[in-house]
């Protein structure tokens, strides 16, 4: 039978083209972003960045492409096999007439369940008080002894290694091994922060490994580990994955590392920052004894110029024994011209009261004050001759003739006092004046 001859049919036909994108529409519009879960099959990689795989279950399947610019955010590497949930819409590729997924994001099948029980757990624990930040424990700023809990091999230990000899290569490190993925190894780090915190020999512990999926990084979220952790008295570092990556761990703990390599800084002087601060300080102490010194440079240069030479002293106390010698002199001859005044005046009223009687009384009285005026200057003439004589003996103290008599010199050339050898040349005639004469000399 021919349904197509009937000549009452006035249906429009569809061309291949319009069908496929009638059918696209509708499922565009029908279908927009969808969550689906299903078994990867026919991974493949190409150059181009682009993943293109199977999604399947236990009867269908269809077929998935994921864009370079999608694929590069995802935390694992899925690999043929692996249960993955996908967030994708639904595409109809006309000039085939295929149907597709366009993947937008990937995750384990099991995050799901793992990323609400990590979720609940985060709440439980901060409402306890694990997350407080007054509970944290201050980093030392330059620790001498750390230790680092982490997987024996890999990425993780060779960078913290190498990070802590490029900045500070003093610091001491210990390993303490632990597996860091898998059945038991929250366990395993339990074991090991104990060790490493119950003889409180280190200064800091670093805790981590490298990146992964959520399944692969769930040791860390162990709540027996987090307790753990904040009971320590240790101060440690969570360098759990990327930067993007966040664990139990990584709240409880005292500081919160993006990855290993910042732990390592974190607790890691940098060397050349260290050495150019000794620099600074050297150059602060050096300059510090140079202005000391030079203080005290000045304060020696004021006492010797206020140092006299013994030369200086004698001249200025022969200076003061001639004032001396001039003032006694003026005094005598003071003392002198007042009697002889005196006398004079008497002369003159004797000569003026001229009877014989009053002469005679007047010869009498004379008499007794030219007794009591040469008793007077006798006296006064004895007192200054003392005086004159203890002003002599306190010259001859300082004269240069006593300082001769205990064995001393005075050179002189033409009558010069020879104060420097560059006075005199070989050949001079020199004079040395000792306690008890001259000795006439030549320089040889």
């Amino acid at each position: 039978m021919n349904y197509f001859t009937t000549p009452m049919t006035k249906e429009t036909a569809f061309t291949v083209s319009s069908l496929n994108r009638q059918i696209q529409q509708l499922l565009e519009a029908s279908l927009p972003w969808i969550l689906v879960e299903g078994e990867i099959s026919n991974l493949a990689r190409p150059n181009s960045g682009h993943w293109y795989f199977s999604l399947k279950d236990s009867k269908s399947q269809i077929r998935c492409t994921m864009f370079k610019n999608k694929n590069h955010l995802v935390r694992f590497k899925p690999k043929e096999g692996d249960m993955v949930r996908l967030r994708a819409k639904v595409t109809f590729y006309g000039p085939r007439g295929d149907c597709q997924l366009s993947v937008e994001s990937m995750e384990s099948a099991g995050e799901g369940a793992l990323q609400m029980a990590f979720e609940q757990l985060k709440v439980r624990l901060k409402a306890e008080g694990l997350f407080d930040p007054t509970t944290k424990k201050p980093l030392p700023k330059m620790p001498e002894k750390v230790a680092l809990i982490t997987s024996s091999s890999g990425a993780v230990i060779r960078d913290l290694i190498t990070t802590f000899k490029r900045r500070f290569p003093l610091t001491e490190l210990t390993l303490f091994p632990s597996a860091v993925q898998g059945s038991g190894s929250a366990e395993n780090l339990i074991k090991q922060l104990y060790r490493a915190d119950s003889n409180r020999y280190f200064d800091a512990i670093i805790i981590g490994r490298g990146g992964g999926s959520l399944e692969d990084l769930w040791s860390f979220n162990d709540e027996v580990l987090a307790r753990a952790i904040f009971e320590a008295t240790t101060p440690i570092v969570s360098a759990v994955g990327h930067e993007t990556d966040f664990t139990i761990c990584d709240f409880v703990a005292d500081t919160r590392a993006a990855t290993p390599t910042a732990a390592a800084e974190l607790l890691s002087p940098d060397k050349h920052n260290l050495i150019e601060k000794c620099h600074q300080q050297r150059d602060a102490l050096e300059h510090r004894i140079e202005r000391h010194i030079q203080q005290h440079q000045q304060q020696l240069d004021f006492l010797i110029k206020s140092m006299r030479h013994p030369t200086e002293r004698l001249d200025q106390q022969d200076k003061q024994l001639k004032q001396l010698n001039q003032r006694l002199v003026q005094s005598i001859r003071l003392i002198l011209e007042k009697h002889k005044t005196n006398t004079e005046h008497r002369t003159q009223r004797l000569e003026d009261n001229s009877p014989q009687k009053a002469l005679e009384a007047h010869k009498a009285q004379l008499a007794q004050y030219k007794d009591r005026l040469e008793n007077s200057l006798q006296q006064n003439l004895s007192n200054q001759q003392q005086r004159f004589t203890s002003i002599i003996e306190k010259l001859n103290l300082v004269s240069p003739l006593n300082i001769l008599s205990r064995g001393y010199a005075i050179p002189t050339k033409d009558r010069h006092v020879i104060r420097s050898v560059n006075e005199v040349t070989k050949g001079d005639a020199i004079n040395l004046r000792v306690e008890d004469g001259i000795i006439e000399c030549e320089v040889t």
